[in-house]
């Protein structure tokens, strides 16, 4: 399905990235794939364990409102969603995507996170097979600093039945189509969202993951002051 995977990172400057653990999914895959690429990665429980990080990692899996019940508990709910409007980096992939949403229609009257304004709903049944599972292709409709290894018809891995629709167009950066287009990707600053599994898409995937790595290390070294 794909070109081989890019070389594993060199020793050297290895930025700390937190990866968000609410006790939902496995994590194991996701810090494989950023360790590859040279992120030094670190669970996140709460929120002492955000101390000293570069960029968080907020993966996903299961019903939105089990993920959020489960995130509010561990406290991190509200250092989350801080982090995530400062303009630090910041990985949403898959339903950690659509949490950085205000709501979704699988779970009513559940807020997300809110950081975009927007809601995700379930793709209209006019789209055949529900969920979307497998290979697609993506679309890049605003070039960033992490797509610039990446190009318009690259496949990558989703397995999603819930599409965010942000009201501001101008979030989406990435565009896929089933049954329908909806946004597989937002960025804005250097906060960078995805519907899709980046650790499960091969060198696409670990493409996009080594570019926000590089974006967290660049953002970590201090800035010199001229002599």
């Amino acid at each position: 399905m794909d070109s081989p995977s890019p070389e594993p990172a060199s020793a050297g400057s290895r930025p700390l990235l937190g990866v968000v653990d609410y006790g939902m999914g496995n994590l194991r895959s996701v810090e494989k794939a950023l360790a590859f690429v040279g992120a030094v990665p670190r669970r996140v429980t709460k929120p002492e364990d955000l101390t000293d990080l570069a960029a968080i990692v907020l993966p996903g899996v299961g019903a939105f409102g089990d993920c959020a019940a489960q995130l509010a508990q561990t406290g991190l709910w509200d250092p989350l969603r801080e982090w995530a409007a400062s303009g630090k980096p910041f990985l949403g992939i898959c339903l950690g995507y659509q949490l950085l949403f205000e709501g979704s229609a699988e779970s009513p009257g559940v807020a997300g996170l809110g950081v975009i304004p927007g809601k995700s709903v379930r793709f209209p049944e006019e789209v055949g097979k529900v969920p979307h599972i497998g290979w697609n292709t993506i679309r890049i409709l605003r070039q960033s600093e992490f797509t610039r290894e990446i190009r318009s018809g690259d496949f990558v891995y989703f397995v999603h039945s819930y599409v965010p629709v942000p009201e501001d167009p101008e979030w989406i950066a990435l565009e896929t189509e089933y049954g329908v287009r909806f946004a597989s990707g937002v960025c804005r600053g250097a906060l960078f969202a995805v519907q899709f599994h980046p650790e499960k898409s091969q060198r696409v995937g670990l493409q996009l993951l080594r570019a926000f790595v590089e974006v967290a290390a660049c953002r970590e070294r201090p800035t010199r002051s001229a002599p």
